[in-house]
């Protein structure tokens, strides 16, 4: 495990994510169609105004009770009425496929009875509900480059976003600075794939 994590810029809610393994790959599901910093200050919301992120207390929480907290301003994202079910999504596939310990998922035995490779991983991130493979692939360079989980082959399974010194995603971010550039590198991304449509 590496040193804080710097997402946010406010300290009690990188120091969640630092300490909450749960809440950082949370704040992962809410990085969608929202800035990144408040997506992932989305799990310090959750746990202020529901009081745990216990994985099997989010999973049984009411769905319209868990849904009110996700939308009373300010809400933990954009969509907070379809991201709250997200949210109890996953935790419930962490609950009934990881006994509720989201490490699971990077720590249970692979095929071969040893420690999981990253291709592995990057199924099982796959698999979590409202995660895609860019999704899974960003959370698995996070893993990798700023807490220590280095299964073998995990940058090749991160594809791009595993390359070291990149500035892709928030797999890179660990400061203002380099959340800039992250966001640049972002920006540029879609001027170049808007020049590209257009060009056909």
């Amino acid at each position: 495990m590496t040193a804080q994590l710097w997402m946010t810029g406010d300290d009690a809610s990188d120091r969640l994510l630092s300490e909450d393994p749960f809440a950082l790959l949370i704040g992962m599901l809410l990085d969608q169609q929202y800035p990144m910093e408040h997506a992932f200050a989305g799990p310090r919301k959750i746990a202020d105004r529901f009081g745990t992120l216990d994985p099997a207390a989010i999973a049984d929480a009411d769905p319209d009770a868990f849904v009110e907290m996700a939308t009373t301003p300010p809400a933990i994202h954009r969509y907070g009425r379809s991201m709250a079910g997200r949210v109890q999504a996953v935790a419930r596939a962490v609950v009934d496929d990881y006994d509720g310990d989201v490490t699971r998922i990077w720590t249970a035995p692979g095929a071969s009875g040893g420690a999981p490779t990253g291709a592995e991983v990057l199924q099982r991130l796959n698999a979590l509900p409202g995660f895609g493979t860019q999704k899974a692939q960003i959370f698995l360079a996070l893993l990798g480059k700023q807490r220590g989980v280095e299964p073998e082959g995990w940058r090749e399974a991160a594809g791009h976003y595993g390359d070291e010194g990149s500035r892709r995603s928030i797999a890179d971010v660990t400061s203002a600075e380099s959340l800039q550039e992250v966001r640049e590198f972002k920006k540029a991304q879609k001027a170049a794939a808007k020049a590209a449509k257009a060009a056909k």
